[in-house]
């Protein structure tokens, strides 16, 4: 049960990061994918993935420590560090 509960929250912070990057830096949702790299494929850049980060705590409502999203490169990393911050 721990296991659908897991993929259930997974599946919305992806969800959420897709929504959240198609409306601040006006992606197409279509190219929000686990895989995608996010300075080469989406070209978010550094001040992009500080705002970025503004909003995921908000939504987390964790405080964010920007060592955990230093080795970030594709949204499956961002999905990941998310998922990290919410069990603690």
């Amino acid at each position: 049960m721990s296991t659908d509960i897991a993929a259930a929250n997974r599946t919305e912070i992806f969800s959420h990061v897709r929504k959240t990057l198609v409306e601040l830096f006006e992606l197409d949702a279509d190219d929000v994918k686990p895989e995608a790299r996010l300075y080469e494929d989406l070209d978010i850049d550094s001040i992009d993935a500080v705002d970025l980060v503004v909003e995921l705590k908000q939504f987390t409502g964790r405080r964010i420590n920007p060592d955990d999203f230093k080795s970030v490169r594709t949204i499956d990393d961002v999905v990941n560090a998310v998922e990290r911050l919410m069990q603690h």
